[in-house]
């Protein structure tokens, strides 16, 4: 598959490019089977509209980023319009993480995703001059707090389509930097043991099997590698939710663990030193609707009279964070 006819306007070569010598070159194959599998040359039905918004991106020279702010800010010298810049932004509605300071514009997402990285970042072995994998990154908010912790290699990985243009629009208003996004699921993965963290932040609970996706994340890191995992749970002595229909109005949740369940399935992968870093209760403030996404969100899916309650009648959502090292 040639990479550049893959997604209109979407980078996927600079990937290949990049890690051309690293370890990782053995599996370029595996990557192109699997875009070819995901993508192919199969067109979606809003491309020719969000490659239109990539196009008209205005051309920018002297851009500074700055990742070590909690709203990843991209700055400069050079006149821009911030109403027409607003506008193309705006054109791929909806924004679910962030936040992010484009040029003095402000694009208020849905999740305050600062604030989980705020949560997470006291709890890592120092990511500087790592290789990091972010399984389901959305956009990639998190791709650039990582480069602002000086990582070596920052790839995200997100099969909807959206995000990979959202992704594009951001890095072509701004200098090149070590950053990637494939449109790939974890399964797509090759065995490769190449990455040195590898974070799953909201995934587990979405796969049928979540034994499965935590042995393909272990398949990508190496031995001795950190892997970051945040999950919805449910609190211990009660028995692990498995929702028939839906959770939060979600209808792709299939289980909703215990620690100790999530603990159970980590030692079958062969992780130790595992360790409970963050636990909290997701808030109306941390979660919401936006300008920038108009969609629903957390308010609407928890029980009006009980906010401790979802819709259904389950427990609010609990999220989770557990730190481990592969054996």
């Amino acid at each position: 598959m040639n990479t550049e006819q893959a997604l209109p306007g979407i980078n996927l070569q600079s990937f290949f490019e990049e890690t051309r010598n690293s370890a990782l070159n053995k599996y370029h194959s595996d990557f192109l089977n699997a875009l070819t599998d995901r993508i192919g040359f199969r067109s979606h039905g809003r491309d020719q509209e969000w490659n239109q918004r990539l196009s008209a991106l205005p051309q920018l020279d002297k851009v500074t980023a700055d990742f070590s702010l909690d709203r990843v800010s991209l700055s400069s010298a050079e006149t821009i319009d911030p109403v027409s810049l607003s506008k193309i932004l705006m054109g791929l509605h909806p924004w679910r993480k962030g936040p992010f300071d484009i040029f003095g514009i402000q694009i208020d997402s849905e999740w305050r995703s600062d604030w989980k990285w705020r949560r997470i970042l006291p709890h890592l072995s120092p990511l500087e001059g790592r290789r990091v994998l972010d399984v389901g990154t959305g956009n990639g908010y998190f791709l650039y707090r990582m480069l602002g912790e000086h990582v070596d290699l920052a790839l995200g990985i997100d099969p909807t389509r959206l995000f990979s243009y959202q992704f594009q629009a951001l890095q072509n208003l701004q200098p090149e930097n070590r950053a990637f996004l494939l449109p790939l699921k974890d399964e797509d993965m090759p065995p490769c043991q190449f990455f040195d963290t590898v974070f799953s932040l909201g995934v587990l609970y979405h796969r049928r099997q979540p034994i499965k996706h935590l042995q393909q994340l272990t398949n990508s890191l190496r031995p001795g590698g950190e892997l970051v995992l945040e999950t919805l749970i449910i609190q211990e002595g009660t028995a692990s939710l498995e929702p028939i229909d839906r959770y939060a109005q979600m209808r792709n949740v299939w289980l909703v663990p215990t620690i100790s369940k999530v603990e159970e399935l980590l030692h079958q992968c062969h992780y130790r030193d595992i360790k409970v870093a963050d636990i909290n209760v997701t808030s109306m403030a941390e979660q919401r609707s936006t300008a920038w996404m108009r969609y629903q969100s957390l308010e609407d899916f928890l029980d009006p009279q009980d906010s401790s309650k979802t819709i259904e009648g389950f427990p609010a959502p609990v999220r989770a964070v557990i730190i481990a090292t592969k054996l």
